[in-house]
């Protein structure tokens, strides 16, 4: 130990990976908390501390060791909890890539799991011994999950700590993989790297205006990229303690997150957007009665659209509370770029602009003065910070756009992370990316529109379609596979999937093509029921409004690509030729009962 602490020093400045950062805790704050875990989501509290931390890590990796497991993928397939913190860091340690994944749920299907487990040609399954036992009864009927070598870390001893031998990694080292997507079998994993991690950590650490005194309350799933950088790892790189809670605990009881708040005296926390509308929504005016929100400095705001409404709303009913418009941070990111791109001041409440949306729908950008019908209120997400660049680009011609024009937004700078592992095609055309007109670069193309004006980036879409719900992000394609084979009587590749905005919610709506000859026969109740059932299964979602609709008129473009958003336009202006839909109460409607789907918008 004596040499690494003299190659490490007394500065954080001289770490070039997480493990060199965990170790400087442990040997400079052995006693301090790093991490406590509320396990009701309320009172219940396990805590470690950095000391502790370390020498469980070390534990983990040094088994991984004696299997010579240095460069495989391990998933890690945890419940929230300090459990996980663990095994990310053993598997850091033992220079193993780590996979983060959400646990299988007990006799469910696991497609999404079984598709990172194929693409990133893992070996290892990191767990405990309650869910191990579970899924080994799924072994008959899951022989590739079966095929792993599977470790339950909470039998690994003490015993074994001292054979851990400091791996040879350095800021190039590739951590973990974060995959983005997967429910249709091609998922894609972003190779982070350890320099793309301390990178980050830096902006957000800078950006946030972290301190040693800060105190995270965090809620966010750990296998998600917002939950475990953002909640796990910037604490870890600031120095402070963090109180963690499991999302379920928060979802069935919002209060739960803002009581931890004022409980902790939290001075970060946050979470998408649906978040603070669940908060204002569920919690109950005698409970607010009860919170002190007023250390509150950080509330950050990402993963989905911004909604300026829902801010006003959150503001105003917790005003009371302490809490402050100021704290709101809304902010701008990606896998692909570790996590974080773009954020605000942390002084300055979010900037608002108002633009007219005939002009927006042709990518202008033109200010209106007040919000009258038609008019679209778009939150900032903040600005460029350190050796960050951003540039609005046209995806057609790779020029950079006028100041009052929509186009994609590009990323150049250390945080964009390595690729996509095994796609080199697909990490070519996203992340190998050169200006048309004065060839810089590389950038990495997100996929997302927006505009910058007078240095603050504003994001109005998505060109690549990706649907938000709820914090996840959802490919049309996927759940459009997902449907079509949902039942026999539904045509392959005729359908699209998008979302509406209802009342400040993003919510899903799939709009599907029936086969001619089983228009006579068509069963509309069981085939709605399988679309929802299967939607519900292998992506966890709710369908607003499932739509069936006569052979050939799904919009398609000449090269026979379906166009989402013309058909979006039809079921919001009542135009689509629907033999049968489900609503918001889930019965079926036929098309001879259909009073008007432009209802819908109401």
């Amino acid at each position: 130990m004596t040499d690494y602490v003299s190659d490490l020093g007394d500065s954080l400045s001289n770490a070039s990976t997480l493990v060199d950062l965990l170790r400087y805790r442990a040997i400079y704050q052995p006693n301090q908390t790093a991490y406590t875990f509320l396990v009701d989501g309320e009172t219940e509290e396990v805590s470690i501390n950095y000391h502790e931390l370390e020498q469980r890590s070390r534990g983990i990796a040094a088994y991984l060791q004696s299997l010579n497991a240095k460069g495989e993928r391990a998933l890690l397939l945890y419940q929230p909890g300090l459990e996980y913190i663990a095994a990310f860091f053993g598997c850091l340690y033992a220079e193993v890539v780590a996979v983060p994944a959400y646990p299988p749920l007990f006799n469910k299907p696991m497609p999404r799991l079984q598709a990172i487990v194929a693409d990133a040609q893992a070996k290892l399954a990191l767990t405990n011994t309650s869910i191990l036992t579970n899924v080994e009864e799924q072994f008959p009927h899951t022989p590739d999950l079966a095929a792993l070598h599977w470790i339950a870390t909470d039998t690994i001893t003490d015993d074994v700590i001292e054979k851990w031998q400091q791996p040879l990694i350095n800021s190039n080292t590739l951590a973990f993989l974060q995959y983005t997507s997967g429910s249709t079998g091609t998922p894609k994993g972003v190779m982070v790297s350890h320099g793309n991690l301390l990178h980050n950590l830096s902006l957000i650490y800078h950006c946030f205006e972290h301190q040693p005194h800060s105190q995270g309350v965090i809620w966010l799933p750990p296998y998600h990229d917002m939950g475990l950088i953002g909640g796990v790892l910037q604490p870890l790189y600031g120095g402070f303690p963090v109180i963690l809670m499991s999302p379920i605990t928060f979802l069935k009881k919002p209060f739960r997150w803002l009581q931890a708040i004022s409980r902790y005296k939290a001075t970060t926390s946050g979470g998408p957007n649906f978040a603070y509308d669940l908060c204002v929504q569920k919690i109950k005016p005698e409970e607010i009665a009860t919170l002190d929100l007023s250390r509150w400095e950080v509330a950050f705001n990402g993963a989905e659209p911004v909604r300026a409404e829902i801010l006003e709303r959150f503001a105003t009913v917790f005003e009371p509370c302490g809490f402050r418009q100021e704290a709101f941070y809304p902010c701008y990111g990606m896998a692909e770029t570790t996590l974080f791109i773009s954020g605000g001041l942390k002084i300055s409440p979010p900037i608002v602009r108002q633009v007219k949306g005939r002009a927006l729908e042709q990518n202008l950008i033109v200010a209106s003065a007040d919000r009258q019908e038609g008019v679209r209120v778009i939150v900032g997400c903040g600005q460029k910070w350190l050796d960050q660049k951003i540039v609005i680009v046209d995806p057609e011609s790779l020029i950079p756009c006028p100041f009052d024009q929509v186009g994609e937004i590009w990323v150049s700078g250390p945080s964009v992370a390595q690729g996509y592992w095994k796609r080199l095609e697909e990490t070519s055309y996203a992340f190998r990316n050169y200006l048309a007109d004065s060839d810089e670069g590389p950038f990495l193309r997100t996929g997302d529109l927006g505009f910058l004006q007078d240095g603050e980036l504003f994001v109005t879409g998505r060109l690549k379609d990706l649907i938000i719900i709820r914090g996840r992000n959802h490919y049309p394609q996927d759940i459009e596979l997902t449907v079509e084979k949902s039942h026999p009587a539904l045509r392959p590749g005729c359908n699209a999937a998008f979302t509406v905005d209802i009342k400040g919610e993003e919510r899903l709506v799939v709009v599907q093509e029936v086969k001619r000859n089983y228009l006579q026969k068509l069963n509309l109740d069981k085939v709605i029921g399988d679309i929802r059932q299967a939607l519900t299964a292998q992506h966890g979602l709710q369908v607003y409004a499932a739509v069936l609709v006569k052979t050939g008129s799904v919009s398609k473009t000449s090269s026979g690509k379906i166009q989402r958003y013309a058909c979006r336009a039809k079921f919001l202006d009542g135009t689509l030729d629907v033999l049968g839909k489900s609503g918001r109460n889930s019965e079926v409607q036929r098309k001879s009962d259909v009073t008007s789907i432009s209802a819908v918008k109401n």
